[in-house]
């Protein structure tokens, strides 16, 4: 029973944070095309933040059971870019910059409310409100890691994720078809690895995560001295 209960808990947890998370991170390529001049994914009703039109059935079941995972890609057509090398570059690296992004302001709401705590404008009196400070310190750690962790993961290069487009707009266009010609079996191992493997692949990741997280915890210390 107890073990129902907790995984029921990490629902209640993740699915809020998947919910801002996916589509925030969808958004910010979407919007950055468009003000490139690519309104592709504005035409396909993808500029929003409404989850339903970025959740990927698969990609949020993994995060969901491995912590790794993915939303529907937004769709980019380069060729509406006066410098397709620099708009990919950009339209790929504002997926995870925006979760880095959102991870650093989740750490400053946490630490706003420990220093409410500690200067006690929040009173903490009660054995109710000793449980939910306990909770939303679990909220708000989970929700910076899980946004770390999807920053770091979709800059693996490999195909769907954001590090594959990055790669394209680095190498030789004639390298890059011949790569793109197996982009579909990458894409096939890599989710059988997230699958069957998803401890081996969330270990690297905390790996580069973690220091990202230490790094957002003592900036946060010192702006709030606590």
């Amino acid at each position: 029973m107890n073990s129902i209960l907790d995984r029921l808990s990490d629902l209640l947890i993740m699915v809020p944070i998947l919910l801002i998370a996916l589509p925030f991170h969808e958004y910010a390529h979407g919007y950055v095309a468009y003000k490139l001049g690519d309104p592709t994914a504005k035409d396909a009703g993808r500029l929003t933040l409404n989850p339903i039109k970025h959740l990927d059935p698969l990609g949020t079941l993994m995060m969901l059971v491995a912590r790794v995972g993915w939303a529907k890609p937004v769709p980019v057509n380069s060729g509406h870019f006066k410098n397709r090398r620099k708009g990919m570059i950009l339209v790929s690296l504002a997926g995870p910059l925006s979760n880095l992004l959102l991870a650093f302001i989740f750490t400053l709401i946490w630490g706003f409310v420990i220093k409410l705590v500690i200067i006690q404008v929040i009173p903490v009196r009660s054995e109710t409100m000793v449980s939910v400070i306990n909770w939303l310190q679990v909220f708000f750690q989970v929700s910076v890691l899980v946004n770390i962790s999807l920053a770091v993961f979709n800059m693996i290069p490999v195909p769907p994720l954001d590090g594959s487009r990055l790669i394209s707009s680095f190498i030789p266009e004639e390298s890059y078809f011949r790569f793109a010609r197996y982009e579909q079996f990458i894409g096939l191992g890599f989710i059988a690895l997230v699958i069957f493997a998803p401890n081996a692949l969330s270990t690297v990741i905390r790996f580069v995560a973690d220091p990202i997280y230490n790094s957002m915890i003592t900036v946060t210390s010192f702006i709030f001295g606590i």
